[in-house]
């Protein structure tokens, strides 16, 4: 996290709501996967080089999403028209929110929009099925997150769903 950056919630906490559009235009909220394991992860900008590496890792990971029955949703300060070009021109099937406005408002009650700089960090955000914090990753700038950390934080998950 950066100066510029609030302090978010922790592990345990509870997950701040949202309802955000996806690429197309619908909206999306937490509350919609009531019962349901959410991945969240805030990243800086479609169309960079780390940012573009990282979501293509995760949906190549889709079926371990799946798998532990868990949504994956990638959330940057982008509007919906990049974020639906991006997305198109990879391929990717998931969903990409937009926070473009209130700019950052959901990066914000999360702890991670730099606010100087106007964008998200590399945060992950590990969701229960409770609405609680279970994981957080991050990552700095420059740095893409390990993929092996969400298959690793997935199985948590799914081992911590069946005890």
């Amino acid at each position: 996290m950066t100066p510029e950056t609030a302090q978010g919630p922790g592990i345990g906490d509870p997950a701040p709501s949202f309802d955000l559009p996806n690429q197309y235009g619908e909206r999306v909220s937490l509350d919609g996967f009531a019962g349901r394991p959410v991945v969240l992860v805030f990243y800086p900008f479609a169309f960079s080089r780390v940012c573009s590496g990282e979501l293509s890792s995760l949906a190549e990971q889709q079926p371990a999403f799946a798998e532990a029955g868990a949504a994956l949703l990638a959330v940057s300060c982008d509007a919906k028209y990049a974020l639906r070009a991006w997305a198109m021109a990879q391929g990717w099937s998931f969903d990409l929110l937009s926070d473009f406005w209130p700019h950052g408002d959901v990066a914000r009650r999360y702890g991670v929009l730099d606010e100087g700089r106007g964008l998200a960090t590399r945060s992950s955000f590990f969701i229960g099925p409770d609405k609680t914090i279970r994981h957080i990753l991050r990552s700095s700038m420059n740095a893409p997150r390990n993929p092996d950390e969400y298959l690793r934080a997935l199985e948590g998950m799914t081992a911590a769903g069946r005890a």
